[in-house]
């Protein structure tokens, strides 16, 4: 019989790369982390880490072991949701990570209707980005992630996540008012296309590279036959607002970061196909029958059909 905690660190292994990850994660020395991994190995009987320059990775074997240690910690996710379910009071704590728009307009509304319904359920909750947070889902850092897809850029979906949809977020195209006082009256009545590329000269603000927001966005300006002069780079969204509130750049808002107030700037829509994000959350196989999980996920739906969209201009 294998000992469920080693084989929990191989796992942990296998999720953060490296064993002072590992350690730091779980508040261990590197060195304690290792002397577990060492008497795993002695169990097992066969090696489980090899060398690679001056890290370890897992071996045949030990991915195998892997493999059945994510089936036996499936069936344990399945027997705390049971045990929940049977309970007749929600208590204990439920991590969530959630991207910027969606911690500012659907999680507070949603904490809301939990505390109102129950009470004595502790919620922890960290902005992170997706790209961040979902290999944190699968290192057991949280429970529950809040994330995003955009339009022809679908997200990896790994075996072990279940994912469910929460809504559809509108994104249009922002700018200074400036820039359509610039334009002639056919570019205003012209589609959607012509309308980013009237932009072509104008400063940018977009997500940082290596986002699925950025590669999104880029995609759609070079479909339009352009490349954006990018000169402000950030994840927060807020910062493109005032950006193009103040004359400075053009953007790519999502209607979320309205959070149903009216828009402050002018709005344009999107070349078809282009013109919504997806959001959704993301659990570990195993738990979406946990009562915590299930009332955190109806609470983000109802806050999520709560805000209207902005109008066009």
């Amino acid at each position: 019989m294998f000992d469920l905690h080693r084989l929990r660190l191989l796992r942990e292994l296998k999720h953060r790369g490296t064993l002072a990850a590992v350690a730091a994660a779980l508040s261990y020395s590197p060195s304690a982390v290792s002397q577990q991994l060492s008497q795993l190995e002695s169990e097992v009987g066969v090696p489980l880490l090899e060398p690679v320059g001056r890290r370890v990775r897992l071996t045949q074997q030990a991915e195998i072991l892997v493999t059945h240690t994510e089936a036996v910690l499936e069936r344990l996710e399945r027997a705390e949701a049971e045990i929940a379910t049977s309970l007749t009071e929600l208590t204990g704590t439920l991590r969530i990570a959630s991207f910027q728009t969606a911690a500012l307009a659907l999680v507070p509304p949603a904490l809301t209707l939990l505390r109102d319904i129950h009470p004595r359920l502790r919620v922890h909750v960290t902005q992170m980005e997706p790209e961040r947070a979902l290999p944190a889902l699968l290192a057991r850092d949280f429970d529950l992630v809040i994330a995003e897809e955009y339009p022809g850029n679908p997200n990896p979906r790994p075996a072990e996540l279940e994912q469910e949809d929460l809504c559809r977020d509108p994104l249009r195209l922002a700018h200074p008012r400036a820039a359509v006082t610039g334009a002639t009256a056919e570019t205003a009545a012209a589609g959607t296309v012509a309308r980013l590329r009237a932009l072509a000269e104008h400063p940018w603000v977009l997500e940082p590279e290596g986002t699925a927001a950025r590669h999104w966005a880029m995609t759609l300006c070079r479909n339009a036959d352009f490349e954006p002069d990018v000169r402000f780079e950030s994840t927060d969204l807020l910062l493109h607002l005032r950006l193009v509130e103040q004359g400075h750049a053009a953007a790519l808002l999502p209607d979320l970061v309205w959070d149903g107030r009216a828009a402050t700037v002018p709005l344009q829509q999107l070349p078809y196909g282009q013109r919504a994000r997806r959001l959704f959350t993301a659990i570990r196989r195993g738990r979406g029958r946990h009562p915590a999980v299930r009332a955190c996920r109806q609470a983000l739906r109802q806050a999520a059909h709560a805000p209207g969209p902005p109008s066009l201009t």
